[in-house]
């Protein structure tokens, strides 16, 4: 049962660089029939001395490189392993340089030299340095090498890789020539000074050389050599980029290439034959032969599976059920303003997501739109706040099966307001050759309202509020304008001596950033009728006589018609009123009939600038039979004992606001 060597080993020559070196045997022993595995481990010996690839290297080396710059080395090679194998490196004494030693991802090291000291070359032209690789033997071995400097004058920039360290996978057995990865280094210099050349670091082992090349222009590096993951899973490549200056410049990268395993080998089924024929009579459970099935490949291409095919039993499921988005409006088309996220748990085309817009408003087909591979939503048009604030819309997730799987997702688009409308005068107009000339008479008081400046703003919120200053006037002590209102009133009373025309300039700005505003310009004339008035303004207009007449007509027909409207108003609610009281002694009459009592009401001021008085309204009261609500009476307006609350909006109408006042109305006890 001894085992014996029958010839001399040589651990290198059997294993390699691979470390433990094994070798397996099995033996089998019969009677009793029984198999044993067995494995020797061939241990290294320090055998070998650290060889360099050659006895002299040569560097150019700058002037102008700093301080920490770095330079790689050529490594030496020793075929040992663990202690035995190349463990350091040391540099022989200097001014300029230090030595700093590296280690691979297998475990090897290489050597960098690191400027301490920026170089001068008028001081010193050259330097001349020994590098020594020792292993860790006992006792040790080691291997020298002569590294003589030229020191050049300085290209100012060197290249400069766009990134340090470079990852890439690639299967085993892929065929010559596939392109690994690609990288990229840039150079500030012009001309020769900024062309840049690829190459492999010195220290670049010769295994690697011979897998992979690299073009020199185009920094692809590609397959050369026949990979095999069953012998490496990883290889690190150093490279380099160089230019054509006089004194080139020098980078460097790593690169990292994971050596992706295949199913490239099929399980191996051993049969060990115990004994030969098999006689009929053998017993049941006879051993015949030992089987052992082994499977070079690694991790799940090593076993025997059985595989799951999927089916498509799950719909797209979204990060979330509906989102809101918010735009700014006047934005750049073709923007992309959400990214609709959805996951799929089935595998190939089943898990494959498309995504579509629904055209449920046909408006949103042409204003957004969605790639189908990735659920981004691009807008293609620019939003107007004041056209549409809000934009609802349906995303379709729709999975590749078949039959196909969906999910919707709800979307809302905002459209959020920018200050771009400046406010827009409605009185008095700004875009008509007509004068609107307001009357005020000789004497009156400080604080009457003599008329106001209506205005928009399209805007919405703190951008649509628009304040009034008074820019420009004729006598500024005289009027003033409200800050909010736009109410024109007296800032002290009228005296004899005042000019009897007045033109006032009103800056109407709003509340954005930035802040826009427009400008209105208001006449007024001191007068004591309306006589005067319009002589003043006959005096004002062009010499035409037939504009003239026409003007005269003009105001005589409104004042007619006011006169008419004011004496049908007065009649009408006159009749209302008795209507009223008669339907009030109806019900005092008969209890059985239960409608709503007028209570508090609402009521209309309405208010042209100089013509009408201000102190007039309309009284409406409602019941709950719309056949009984009645228009009463105008009468001088008073406060409601009940209370009430006031709201002013704007009316398009030149002169013309309106009041709202509304209070609640009650029901009828039964008492009542």
């Amino acid at each position: 049962g001894a085992l014996l060597v029958s010839e001399r080993i040589d651990r290198e020559e059997l294993c390699g660089a691979l470390s433990p070196c094994t070798l397996s045997f099995e033996i089998v022993v019969e009677n009793p029939l029984e198999l044993y595995s067995g494995a020797v481990e061939i241990q290294d010996i320090n055998d070998n001395d650290p060889v360099f690839p050659s006895s002299q290297a040569r560097l150019e080396i700058s002037e102008s490189v700093v301080a920490g710059a770095r330079f790689p080395l050529e490594s030496a090679q020793d075929p040992d392993v663990g202690i035995n194998s190349l463990q350091t490196y040391q540099l022989s004494a200097n001014p300029h340089f230090v030595l700093d030693v590296q280690t691979r991802v297998d475990g090897s090291k290489y050597a960098e030299l690191v400027l301490e000291k920026e170089l001068d070359r008028e001081e010193q032209r050259e330097l001349h340095l020994v590098l020594t690789a020792l292993d860790g033997g006992s006792p040790p071995r080691s291997a020298h090498v002569q590294i003589h400097i030229d020191v050049v004058d300085a290209n100012d920039n060197a290249p400069v890789f766009n990134q340090s360290t470079y990852k890439a996978s690639v299967r085993e057995n892929t065929p010559s020539g596939t392109l690994v990865t690609r990288i990229s280094a840039y150079d500030l210099d012009d001309g020769p000074n900024g062309d840049i050349v690829y190459s492999f670091s010195s220290h670049t082992p010769a295994k690697v050389r011979e897998l992979f090349a690299l073009d020199s222009a185009t920094g692809e590096l590609r397959v050369k050599g026949q990979l095999d993951y069953e012998e490496s899973k990883l290889y690190e490549i150093y490279l380099q980029a160089k230019d054509k200056g006089a004194a080139p410049g020098v980078a460097h990268c790593k690169v990292l290439v994971e050596v992706v395993d295949v199913n490239d080998n099929i399980p191996e089924v051993t049969v060990t034959s115990v004994y030969s024929p098999v006689p009929e009579d053998a017993a049941p459970g006879t051993v015949v032969a030992l089987l052992s099935v082994t499977d070079l490949d690694s991790h799940d291409n090593g076993l025997i599976l059985v595989q799951v095919s999927d089916v498509n039993d799950n719909a797209p499921k979204s990060s979330q059920d509906s989102y809101d988005v918010y735009v700014l409006e006047n934005n750049m088309p073709g923007i992309p303003i959400l990214n609709v996220s959805a996951t799929d748990p089935d595998l190939g085309r089943n898990a494959h997501l498309s995504y579509t817009l629904l055209q449920g408003d046909p408006t949103v087909g042409h204003l957004f739109s969605i790639n189908r591979e990735n659920g981004t939503l691009y807008l293609l048009t620019s939003l107007d706040h004041e056209d549409q604030v809000e934009f609802s819309m349906v995303v379709q997730v729709q999975d590749g099966g078949s039959p196909p799987l969906a999910t919707n997702v709800s979307v809302s688009v905002f459209v959020t307001d920018l200050n771009d409308n400046a406010p827009t005068v409605l009185y008095p107009h700004p875009n008509t050759t007509a004068t609107y000339t307001d009357v005020v008479a000789p004497g009156t008081p400080a604080g009457h309202i003599v008329t106001k400046v209506v205005a928009v703003d399209a805007d919405a919120g703190y951008n649509a509020w628009i304040s009034y200053t008074l820019l420009q006037a004729t006598d500024s002590s005289l009027f003033s304008v409200g800050l909010h209102s736009g109410e024109i009133f007296t800032a002290r009373q009228l005296r004899e001596d005042d000019a009897p025309q007045h033109t006032l300039v009103i800056l109407l700005k709003d509340h954005g950033e930035p802040v826009l505003s427009t400008s209105a310009t208001v006449s007024i004339s001191v007068a004591e009728m309306v006589k005067e008035v319009l002589t003043d303004l006959t005096d004002v207009a062009p010499t035409n006589d037939t504009r003239r007449h026409v003007t005269f007509y003009l105001i005589l027909a409104v004042i007619l018609v006011s006169a008419a409207f004011f004496i049908t108003m007065l009649s009408v609610g006159i009749f209302k009123c008795y209507k009223w009281r008669q339907s009030k002694e109806l019900f005092n009459s008969s209890r059985s009939t239960l409608y709503r009592t007028p209570g508090p009401f609402h009521h209309i001021d309405a208010v042209r600038g100089g013509f009408t008085p201000p102190n007039f309204y309309h009284q409406v009261y409602l019941t709950t039979d719309s056949r009984q609500s009645d228009l009463l009476c105008k009468k001088p307006f008073t406060s409601s004992p009940l209370g009430s609350r006031q709201s002013t909006i704007r009316n398009g109408e030149p002169g013309l606001y309106h009041q709202i006042v509304g209070t609640a109305s009650r029901l009828p006890t039964p008492a009542e």
